[in-house]
């Protein structure tokens, strides 16, 4: 008998193509932006040409504030992005979007003038990167070759530039350079007074930080013909864990007597400025720092004008700051409120625009997954948190005293996007087995509108008789109990022995497993659906270390990563292996980048329970990777030489079972290096294994046929190792 199971006559059969190709993605209501009236939303259109408005309330359409077609001036096709300034005369719109980094672009913008309908390049000088209004909409901030430039519209769009010091791998200003802009999760590194009248930067200084390349060919889809003969080459800084990072500095602009002031932030001469942003305050800059470690935030009120700082926070950690505590900051308000880990789980505290802690607004063995903002009175605040199960999510409200209101009951997993006036929301709901259903909602949390059920995916899902998805719990020999998905066979029989395949990622703090439609590799189990078709049990457990059960589970790996992570999948294995449905000696593991680096460290880990293992894009040595991700967790090389030593560099020659190790030659984030000094290794220990590159592509490892060839690897691959 075939060891994979053959397809159900009656079971319509899940293409690859469609797999990859979004065939059973949800649809989605994208690029929602609240306007500033409080009652409506923005969005463009399916077709990309138009920008329309909506009514928060009931969602009908209000009008299109923008429409290619009936611009008048120059004519664009499509639009790639847009921002409307807050007096909402004008409209920036973005085309011709060329993307740099995970979260950067350059794109030409134009501005829009809504009276009378007239489109007019932002600047001629060339495209530009990260744009913003000031908050009167009378001045536009661009940055371009590293440079800061600003145009005012009430002066014929007259240019200025800002600093002129800026250059490619020298110097940056008012953007974060490669590390920044991946650890820190944001692409602009400037911001405007509440007046209008200043403008503040960060200045990233990387002259001294290493430069890392790969190589260029011309590859396909696009093809870089300049490369035809001779390979090039990009290169860029890239700060590896224990090396030099960017100096950094904050400095400040007087828009009409053009000034240009150095302000003293008592930032540690390696240490960081993750985020900036001026104060409701007249002149005041609120300036976030962190240590190296990461261990301890400072939050600081800077005066633009006389550039003396004062210290409004410090928060401490015994381990590392989780970055959610900066990420969620907002200091526009006379208040503001901080996410804190300070009594073992993350939680909303209140304080004062001076500092002053005024309460604890959350409490309890949950932890708080998003902060949403503060209504204009101050007092009420809304959220998200997993109150009530690690593996749902639900929007609440709280108020100054600490009264708690849940907005949403459905079981499963919602996230948010309120209106400015937080009267209403827009909630996008879905669970393990319900696609993304997305409703209008006002304040107390009533349903006013659903917009989009997906009930075409649902019937369409229906048909195919999918196998069971189920969420369940066991615990390790160790005593710790741990979460998981399974996905069995439509026609699963408990007397047979199945292969299974296990999936993870097992970074820090991320969760792979929740009551949502999210789950899998490429969300809503669909893959995973399909190799059940052809015989397999699917499975994905969060070992320790994953987020959403506090900073004790999550921080139990700090300075040693790796360990705890593939131990977890290993006795997961274990357990599997137990089940009387479980071939014990056919059972695989996968993962991409973290996930991939711990799928080679759990065939390392000593047992040998793996027949096989698919590591995509991993870090195989920490000492390879950057100095913001890396330190957080693992201090430097230098102060723990131990705790990075416990990588597959370090453990190759326990490799138990077969590997395929893939990886994309131009990713900018994990290196091919990683692949490339773990393959060398076992060459020259004859450790046998199977490897698959892809030209030109990055972490992502997409474009033109490169996902389907890569997913149609894996299959083939898993096909050939579990039917021996």
């Amino acid at each position: 008998m075939c060891i994979i199971a053959s397809i159900c006559a009656f079971a319509q059969e899940i293409s690859l193509d469609d797999v990859v190709n979004g065939a059973y993605r949800p649809h989605t209501i994208n690029g929602v932006s609240p306007m500033a009236d409080g009652e409506s939303y923005s969005q463009i259109s399916s077709d990309g040409k138009k920008i329309v408005r909506y009514s928060f309330r009931n969602g009908a359409q209000l009008d299109v504030l923008f429409d290619a077609e009936k611009a008048r001036g120059k004519k664009i096709n499509n639009i790639d992005g847009y921002i409307i300034s807050p007096d909402g005369k004008n409209i920036l719109v973005e085309t011709e979007r060329q993307p740099i980094y995970r979260r950067s672009a350059v794109s030409t913008y134009y501005i829009y003038n809504v009276n009378n309908r007239t489109l007019t390049p932002l600047s001629n000088g060339g495209a530009q990167e990260c744009p913003k209004f000031s908050p009167d909409g009378n001045v536009i901030a661009f940055v371009r070759d590293n440079n800061i430039f600003i145009v005012k519209l009430l002066y014929n769009n007259a240019e200025t530039q800002v600093t002129k010091d800026g250059e490619f791998n020298k110097v940056i200003n008012g953007k974060p350079d490669w590390v920044y802009e991946e650890e820190f999760s944001f692409n602009c590194a400037y911001d405007f007074s509440s007046d209008s009248q200043m403008l503040a930067w960060i200045r990233f200084d990387e002259s001294e930080v290493s430069t890392f390349s790969f190589p260029w060919y011309q590859g396909d889809r696009p093809k870089k013909t300049d490369y035809r003969l001779y390979p090039g080459s990009y290169s860029y800084k890239y700060p590896k864990a224990g090396e030099v990072n960017s100096k950094i500095s904050v400095h400040s602009f007087d828009i009409k007597s053009r000034v240009t002031r150095t302000l003293d932030v008592p930032v540690e001469a390696d240490g960081y400025i993750p985020r900036i942003q001026f104060m409701g305050e007249k002149d005041m800059l609120a300036v976030v720092t962190l240590n190296r470690h990461q261990d301890q935030m400072d939050i600081y009120k800077v005066n633009a004008r006389s550039t003396s700082s004062q210290l409004l926070v410090r928060e401490k950690a015994d381990k590392y700051i989780d970055e959610k505590a900066y990420m969620a900051l907002d200091f526009s308000h006379d208040k503001f409120v901080l996410l804190s880990e300070r009594d073992g789980f993350q939680h909303l505290y209140l304080y004062t625009a001076s500092g002053n802690l005024l309460r604890q607004l959350t409490k309890g063995n949950f932890i708080v997954t998003d902060y949403y903002g503060m209504d204009e009175a101050g007092k009420t605040f809304y959220f998200a948190s997993n109150e009530g199960s690690p593996l749902e999510q639900y929007i609440y409200k709280v108020d100054a005293s600490g009264k708690r209101t849940k907005l949403t009951e459905k079981k499963g997993f919602h996230s948010a996007i309120f209106s400015t006036s937080y009267a209403y929301f827009m909630d996008t709901y879905s669970s393990l087995s319900t696609p993304s259903v997305y409703s209008l909602c006002n304040a107390q949390g009533k349903e006013v509108k659903v917009m989009e059920d997906n009930a075409e995916l649902r019937k369409r899902l229906a048909s195919l008789q999918l196998g069971s998805q189920e969420l369940f719990s066991f615990k390790t020999a160790d005593g710790v109990e741990l979460n998981g998905w399974m996905v069995k066979p439509h026609n699963f029989d408990p007397s047979k022995k199945y292969p299974v395949l296990m999936y993870q990622y097992s970074g820090p703090g991320s969760q792979q497993v929740h009551n949502s439609f999210s789950n899998g590799f490429v969300g809503g189990l669909i893959w995973e659906q399909r190799l059940a078709q052809k015989g397999y049990i699917v499975v994905c457990v969060d070992g320790r270390g994953t987020g959403g059960r506090g900073a004790k589970f999550q921080k139990c790996t700090y300075l040693r990563m790796g360990d705890l992570e593939s131990h977890d999948q290993v006795e997961t294995a274990v357990w599997l292996g137990q089940q009387p449905y479980v071939d014990k000696n056919r059972i695989a593991i996968w993962g991409w980048s973290f996930g991939g680096f711990n799928t080679i460290m759990s065939l390392c880990e000593g047992r040998n329970v793996f027949k096989c293992g698919i590591a995509v894009a991993p870090v195989t040595d920490w000492r390879y990777y950057d100095t913001i991700y890396t330190e957080r967790y693992m201090r430097t090389p230098q102060e723990n030489s131990d705790g990075y030593d416990c990588s597959p560099m370090h453990r190759y020659k326990k490799k138990q079972g077969d590997l395929l190790i893939i990886h994309g030659l131009a990713d900018d984030n994990v290196h091919f290096q990683n692949t490339a000094e773990l393959t060398e290794a076992f060459v020259q220990s004859n450790i046998q294994f199977d490897m698959a590159t892809y030209t030109n592509r990055n972490h992502s490892i997409y474009g033109g046929n490169t996902r389907k060839h890569l997913v149609t690897r894996i299959e083939n691959y898993l096909d050939r190792e579990m039917g021996k």
